[in-house]
C-alpha cells in the first residue's frame, strides 16, 4: 500500500509545482489532483449552481475513495496537491483515510503573505494579481487556518526553493529522492511549463 502526500498550502503556495517535482524525483509515484474531481462536477452543474466544489459531499466522497484506491492499488507514493482549509473537511478526507489504516503525510506549505502575492503575480501570465483574484480573496483566511496546529506538520517556504520544498517533505515521510542535477534555467522552464499546463479555465 503506497504512502500519501497531501501538499496542503494556499493557492499560489506552491503545492502544484512541489508535487510534480516530487512525482519528477520520487520513482513509481504518481500525482493525483482532487481539483479535476471538482471541476468535473462543476461542468455537471449550470453555471450559477458553482459554488466551492468542497462543499459539496460528493466531491468528498469521491476524492475520499479515489484516494484510497490508488493507495491500496498502487505500490509508490501518491502526491496529492489541494487546499484544504475547513477543519471538518480535512477530518473527513485526510482523518478517515488514517482511521482506515493509510498512511497519510500531510504538509502545510506555508509563507509570509508578501510571498505569496509575489508568486501569484509571478504565474499571472502578464495579467498579474488580476487574473489571481480568487486566490487573492481567500489568502488570509487560507493562511490563518491552516497555521492551526491540526494542519501540521508546517512547512515554511519563504527562502525554499522548489527542490528543496521536496526535499524536505521526501525527508520528513522517510523517502529517497532522485539527487536534483538540474540547472537554474532547467528548473525556470520546467516551472513555467508546469504552470501553463495547469492553468484553469472553469
Amino acid at each position: 500500500m503506497g504512502a500519501l502526500l497531501w501538499i496542503n498550502g494556499p493557492f499560489g503556495g506552491g503545492k502544484t509545482q512541489t508535487a510534480y517535482e516530487l512525482n519528477r524525483r520520487l520513482p513509481g509515484s504518481v500525482v493525483c489532483d482532487p481539483e479535476r474531481v471538482g471541476f468535473g462536477l462543476h461542468r455537471m452543474l449550470p453555471p450559477g449552481l458553482r459554488g466551492d466544489f468542497q462543499d459539496l459531499t460528493a466531491w468528498r466522497d469521491a476524492v475520499r475513495e479515489v484516494l484510497e484506491l490508488a493507495s491500496r492499488g498502487h505500490p509508490g507514493p501518491v502526491i496529492v496537491p489541494m487546499t484544504l482549509v475547513d477543519p471538518g473537511y480535512f477530518a473527513e478526507i485526510i482523518g478517515r483515510l488514517r482511521d482506515d489504516g493509510h498512511t497519510v503525510h500531510h504538509f502545510a506549505l506555508l509563507a509570509e503573505r508578501a510571498t505569496v502575492l509575489r508568486r501569484l503575480s509571478e504565474r499571472g501570465l502578464g495579467r498579474g494579481l488580476k487574473r489571481e483574484s480568487f486566490a487573492v480573496q481567500k489568502l488570509d483566511h487560507c493562511l490563518e487556518r491552516l497555521a492551526e496546529p491540526e494542519f501540521a506538520e508546517h512547512l515554511r517556504t519563504d527562502r525554499l526553493t522548489i527542490p528543496q520544498v521536496a526535499d524536505r517533505i521526501a525527508g520528513s515521510a522517510g523517502l529517497t529522492v532522485l539527487p536534483d542535477r538540474d540547472s537554474t534555467l532547467r528548473h525556470r522552464v520546467r516551472r513555467t511549463w508546469t504552470g501553463i499546463k495547469h492553468i484553469r479555465f472553469d
